[in-house]
């Protein structure tokens, strides 16, 4: 039997058109799939853990990261903010042993931290929400405080903090800034918002 009348060329065209809409109705699927994989932008407000590569991060400089819908600074200390913060006397700051729970346990002593050199703070002052200023040099003239030994300052209320993030006496803040709970993947990869193995 003869096909004469078959157009060899419109069937052609017929089957690669089926062929490119049914690819692309593929992909259009393919695409929401892998997305659901991601955490959403609710499970991330909700505090789903953020990475920060710090491997940029001079020493003396902070970053920040957005983690529950808050900045959380990552300061890189130096062996001379360090000796600084360890050697503020216990008269002129409120917390100094971080007594009250603001921290993880991981994170005692007087540094705040992990590694003595990294610090990981949310950056809200405990008085009324706002964001402090880094001021990471001493005797910063705009902070107001004789012997300033560099830290965060909080200039809607005054409020005073070490680069550790302890509050100082007789300033309107009544507790220290928090730490995130937090841990290291690498020397260069921090993960904020979830306690790392067997913390």
């Amino acid at each position: 039997m003869a096909d004469s009348g078959v157009n060899k060329g419109r069937r052609r065209f017929l089957v690669g058109a089926t062929s490119v809409v049914g690819a692309i109705g593929a992909v259009g699927v393919a695409i929401p799939f892998v997305a659901s994989w991601q955490p959403s932008a609710r499970a991330r407000a909700a505090g789903a853990p953020v990475q920060a590569d710090i491997s940029k991060l001079e020493p003396g400089q902070r970053m920040t990261v957005e983690w529950r819908g808050r900045p959380v600074w990552v300061v890189y200390r130096t062996p001379e903010m360090i000796e600084r913060t360890e050697s503020l006397g216990d008269g002129i700051l409120a917390d100094p042993q971080s007594a009250r729970p603001q921290q993880p346990d991981y994170a005692a002593g007087p540094m705040r931290s992990i590694r003595p050199e990294i610090g990981v703070l949310v950056g809200i002052c405990t008085h009324l929400g706002c964001s402090p200023l880094y001021k990471p040099e001493p005797n910063a003239e705009d902070v107001g405080a004789e012997d300033w030994p560099g830290g965060f300052f909080c200039p809607c209320h005054g409020s005073r903090f070490d680069l550790a993030g302890r509050v100082f006496r007789n300033v309107p803040a009544p507790t220290n800034l928090e730490v995130p709970p937090y841990h290291f993947v690498s020397d260069t990869v921090v993960v904020v918002g979830e306690d790392g193995e067997g913390a």
